[in-house]
């Protein structure tokens, strides 16, 4: 079981910092999923933030007003995605890209990097009742289904899809129906 834990109050805060500092901040991953649910539907271990590379030393300032300000090594690091933690129990995924000419945004190396449309950013949602910016459902899906899947994809995937009509992917189990409560006639 993880120490880490991140609240919907905590994920306001660090927004909020975010915010304060002028980093325009996409909420990704789990909490990106409940942010398009707008509501939150499982515990987090930590929150995953796109962030643009130019952004990273305001990013860095607003993280360290709040304690996140160390690495936490985790297999695959690389300079656009890594962890960073306050010793506690608050954990941020950060992943960077950049802006391509085109509109499109850039993630990873030169050598095996890839572009992806900015739409892909584009989703809203809210968390405990505040607007923000968040991965699309769309992508969120995707994004949740290129590797192996995990008990917390095999969650988030089939509500996004049940919610947003996206076909469920190859391997997911549709949400069982809810059945009407009360006495049966």
């Amino acid at each position: 079981m993880s120490n880490y834990s991140m609240s919907a109050k905590d994920v306001v805060a660090l927004v909020e910092r975010l915010d304060a500092h002028g980093v325009d901040a996409c909420i990704g991953g789990g909490w990106g999923v409940d942010a398009l649910l707008g509501e939150q539907t499982r515990e987090h271990s930590d929150l995953d933030v796109w962030a643009p590379a130019a952004h990273l030393e305001p990013l860095f300032r607003a993280f360290a007003e709040v304690g996140v300000d160390r690495i936490f090594p985790w297999p695959n690091d690389r300079p656009w995605n890594f962890v960073l933690h306050d010793g506690d129990r608050l954990r941020v995924d950060l992943h960077l890209y950049e802006r391509l000419a085109d509109g499109s945004l850039h993630y990873g190396s030169v050598v095996d990097g890839g572009a992806f449309p900015a739409e892909a950013l584009a989703g809203r949602g809210s968390i405990a009742g505040t607007a923000v910016r968040c991965e699309s459902a769309e992508w969120a899906v995707r994004w949740h289904t290129g590797y192996e899947a995990r008990d917390v994809d095999r969650h988030d995937v089939p509500r996004l899809c049940q919610r947003f009509g996206i076909p469920l992917p190859e391997g997911f189990e549709p949400l069982e129906e809810s059945l009407p409560s009360g006495p049966k006639a």
